[in-house]
């Protein structure tokens, strides 16, 4: 056993002792002082601790302390009723603290009482008992916080662990505190009888054991027993507000001493309200201008000097931030941050501020944040935070969006103005400013507010500019997305799946499959306007196919044929799928086309043949939109990826499926064929 355990077990088995062995009064005043120094120290540390669970043994110490106190008590009240004395503490704090008086020693007493009982220990009290009912109320809604992070990876278990013990022990320490807040109640009560039974009883004992008048009796016995509750009183005053402080301590940066100072300093011109208010109360009542002048100065002068030093904080801290640059400036290590790029980038010029600003009513970076949501729930991955900022390079209504450093999309807004697109009939009563609707390149028009009635009257859509903008961030981005799954997302994405599919995530990587490999597919799929929400089924796919090949391009048609349903329903409406076949000649013309290499295989049609599949499709598709049909391109499976590399420069946003993509419920109608 440790010699700190020891000393502990010792000295509890010592209060036990004083309790039924009489002790010298000289041991008696040795262990009053220990009392008093004790109950000093726990009061200082309460003041400076930052938050209650740095003193969680605090409970079990106020047990402690108030058994020894009342050891002490009972020692004493030994000593003062066997011999008349009690050490030369317990007489210093009779005659010298209460200058001989004892009626006056006794009023101090029983006002340390009263403070001790009625203000400081009714007030830990009720304070513990809140606290602890608080803590246990607010166990489950903490506990579920702490799920909910470690599920959306914000912490790690180790974190999320040691959050939890931390709510377990707010939970027993306060309510530890609660009953030892009772301790501190019973220690008062029994000060006053401990009182009154050594005055009555020593002056009984002085008049029969000792030979005393009743005068005499009275004098010692009376001014022994001050001096016993002054010395017994004061550390349990001590202690009570210790537990006052500890209870009622709030988690904070700093301790008591600098949170009030800090804080009461917060607002100096109230030092100056403050001092005159004072000085005003001398100047016009009899209290007089001698009394609340220095006190008024002070304040003033105070209230000052907080002003000053807090002008010289702020300077010091900017020339120490400047400092700090300049050294990062002359560092090498400074280059590097330069080579960081944010994934999505927004600016704009400085006409358009308002329209991210919240001060003036901007909602950008709400819309973004229901952007990223909404894009998570279509796309099925996190789209990374957008970082926006204004570009004085940038004409005053520009805006432009970058995708890894490189401009991908831009547009140009008026802010007082709105978006009219035509119906597809031009009416020339709408006037306005001609333009290009960013997000699907329609002929619009930039109208005020008088013409907005008159546009949709006349049946156009009228849009406001931060919904223009935000229709076109959401449609560039998707657009994109592929280029923002690397591989660090995509490991993100196993993680995540790997919670809940443990088994199918080891049995696809990292063998057969490595996250690139993974990744590639995901990417392909994207590209296309494929979901990777169902990860489970695409997995499936991956794991059922991964050993037979690790090809990307044949792994992404197995998982297109998986989605068969999901990518079914993106294209089709109310059951019915309108498509542009591939004529057998040209289906042909492309299988006979596909080149086997180690590589992997390409698509090497002659220019003339792929120039007249493209045109061909071209004129299906016109012909399609005249009539207002958005069909998609319909192949077999063996040639759909050759179809879609040869015609996705020219027609980038057509869908090309094959006939194993197709739900067996859906009703295909054909619009077109495709021929050479």
């Amino acid at each position: 056993m440790q010699l700190k355990d020891l000393s502990v077990l010792l000295a509890v088995v010592m209060i036990v002792a004083m309790l039924i062995i009489p002790l010298p009064t000289w041991l008696i005043s040795f262990l009053i002082i220990i009392n008093i120094t004790a109950a000093l120290l726990v009061l200082l540390v309460s003041m400076n601790m930052k938050e209650p669970l740095e003193f969680s043994i605090f409970p079990s110490l106020l047990l402690i302390m108030t058994l020894f106190r009342l050891g002490l008590n009972v020692s004493t009240t030994r000593a003062i009723l066997s011999h008349g004395e009690g050490g030369k503490v317990v007489e210093a704090f009779g005659d010298f603290v209460v200058g001989g008086n004892i009626l006056v020693g006794l009023v101090i007493f029983l006002i340390l009482v009263i403070i001790q009982f009625i203000v400081i220990t009714k007030g830990s009290e009720r304070v513990s008992e809140v606290a602890a009912r608080f803590t246990l109320d607010a166990m489950p809604g903490k506990q579920m916080s702490i799920d909910a992070d470690l599920n959306a990876g914000l912490i790690s278990e180790k974190q999320a662990r040691e959050r939890r013990e931390k709510i377990q022990r707010e939970s027993d320490f306060y309510g530890a505190m609660d009953g030892g807040s009772k301790f501190v109640k019973g220690d008062a009560i029994a000060g006053i009888i401990i009182v009154f039974i050594n005055i009555i009883f020593g002056i009984i004992i002085g008049m029969l054991q000792l030979d005393m008048t009743f005068a005499e009796a009275s004098q010692r016995f009376t001014q022994l027993t001050v001096g016993d509750g002054l010395v017994s009183q004061i550390p349990a005053l001590m202690i009570s507000t210790a537990t006052g402080i500890v209870v009622t301590r709030a988690a904070s940066e700093g301790s008591l001493g600098s949170d009030i100072t800090g804080q009461l300093a917060a607002f100096p011109k109230m030092f100056f309200v403050a001092g005159g208010t004072i000085f005003a109360l001398g100047l016009f009542t009899p209290i007089g201008i001698f009394i609340t002048g220095p006190i008024a100065g002070m304040l003033v002068f105070a209230g000052y000097q907080i002003i000053n030093n807090k002008a010289k904080s702020v300077e010091m801290i900017e020339e120490e931030q400047e400092e700090i640059q300049t050294n990062e400036m002359k560092s090498p290590e400074t280059i590097v941050h330069l080579l960081s790029i944010d994934p999505v980038e927004f600016e704009f010029g400085y006409g358009l501020i308002p329209l991210a600003d919240a001060n003036q009513g901007g909602d950008l970076l709400d819309r973004i944040v229901m952007i990223r949501k909404q894009l998570a729930l279509e796309l099925g991955i996190v789209i990374p935070v957008v970082r926006i900022r204004d570009n004085i390079q940038l004409q005053p209504n520009e805006y432009r969006l970058k995708i890894k450093g490189h401009e991908v999309a831009k547009g140009e807004l008026f802010l007082d103005h709105y978006l009219a697109m035509s119906p597809g009939i031009e009416d020339d009563q709408v006037q306005g400013i001609d333009t290009i609707e960013p997000s699907f390149g329609l002929p619009a028009k930039w109208i005020n507010e008088q013409m907005r009635e008159i546009a949709e009257i006349s049946g156009y859509t009228v849009v406001d500019p931060p919904s223009v903008v935000s229709t076109h961030l959401t449609e560039t981005i998707r657009n994109h997305a592929y280029e923002l799954l690397g591989r660090q997302e995509t490991k993100q994405l196993v993680d995540h799946l790997k919670e809940s599919y443990p088994i199918l995530v080891e049995e696809v990587t990292p063998s057969p499959l490595s996250i690139g490999d993974i990744q590639k597919v995901l990417a392909k799929l994207l590209k296309e306007k494929v979901s990777i929400r169902n990860l489970p089924i695409i997995f499936e796919t991956l794991a059922d196919y991964g050993k037979m090949t690790t090809d990307s391009d044949l792994l992404t048609e197995y998982a297109r044929q998986a989605l068969a349903r999901q990518i079914t329903s993106q294209h089709s409406q109310n059951g019915n799928l309108k498509v542009v076949t591939l004529s057998g000649k040209v289906e042909k013309a492309v299988a006979d086309a596909i080149q086997q290499t180690e590589h992997g295989a390409y698509l090497g049609l002659d220019p003339d043949t792929s120039q007249q599949i493209i045109n061909s499709i071209g004129e299906q598709l016109e012909q399609a939109s005249i009539q207002g049909i958005s069909p998609v391109v319909l192949c077999s499976p063996a040639v759909r990826m050759y179809v879609k590399q040869l015609i996705e420069r020219y027609v980038p946003n057509i869908p090309i499926l094959s006939y194993n993509e197709l739900d067996s419920d859906v009703e295909v109608q054909s619009v077109g064929v495709v021929k050479i």
